[in-house]
């Protein structure tokens, strides 16, 4: 089948895609480790943004190791850091004032469904942390999305595609080249590329630099949520 002029699901990443992040994802993240003797600072957690939090925090201490700090790094430990990283971030995410909506995403999922398009959210949290987002942003399935899929639910995280095949089976969706995924680091666009979707879209921004993007060839790169509609040939107002 030939590419169709809109696609007939797209899936949005949520922190810093779709929620508002001021690097509290790798604050998080950077501190769980550094609490369990590894090197770690901001800057490099943030490299492992998108990704399936276990498997960032075992890339990372390996990267400390390297460095001759921290301890072998193993399962167990893998667990300790990643429960001490849940706990800060779901508290963050439950109780902290900046948590909100990236500006226009309710609009442009609503928009987008109004026209027939399915809109999934999937993620490199696990399902308890993002129950906790959705319930602080008053979104759902099917009053808000028609799937949302989080790292624990499938065997492998970004960049693989098993993230995005997932939202398709949920959404009733077949083709991956009549798709759209959305999001804003080097793992979104390795999963859009896995999964072979006809529209992969990066967004430039705090996360990762559109001179860090450009290089890993999404199909589109934006400075903004609120620039995907056009890409998509669709305007919010018609």
């Amino acid at each position: 089948m030939a590419k169709l002029a809109h696609p007939l699901l797209v899936v949005f990443d949520m922190a810093g895609t779709t929620v508002h992040d001021n690097s509290d994802v790798a604050r998080c993240l950077a501190d769980a480790l550094r609490t369990a003797g590894y090197y770690c600072d901001d800057a490099l957690a943030n490299t492992r943004m998108g990704m399936a939090k276990p498997v960032a925090i075992a890339e990372l201490a390996a990267l400390s190791l390297e460095r001759g700090v921290g301890r072998a790094v193993t399962p167990s430990l893998v667990s300790e850091i990643h429960r001490d990283f849940l706990h800060a971030i779901n508290e963050h995410y439950r109780t902290h004032p900046s948590v909100r909506a990236a500006e226009g995403a309710a609009e442009i999922f609503a928009a987008l469904r109004h026209r027939g398009i399915k809109v999934a959210l999937d993620t490199g949290f696990s399902r308890p942390t993002v129950d906790i987002i959705l319930a602080r942003l008053g979104w759902s399935v099917p009053a808000t999305l028609d799937a949302v899929v989080t790292s624990d639910e499938v065997p492998h995280g970004r960049p693989a595609a098993d993230l995005f095949l997932e939202a398709m089976r949920r959404c009733g969706v077949t083709d991956s080249r009549q798709c759209a995924h959305v999001g804003d680091t080097p793992s979104d666009i390795g999963e859009g590329r896995a999964a072979a979707v006809g529209w992969n879209i990066a967004i430039a921004g705090p996360s990762h630099t559109r001179e860090q993007l450009d290089p890993l060839r999404p199909t589109h790169l934006v400075s903004a949520l609120t620039a995907v509609p056009a890409v998509l040939g669709l305007s919010l107002h018609t």
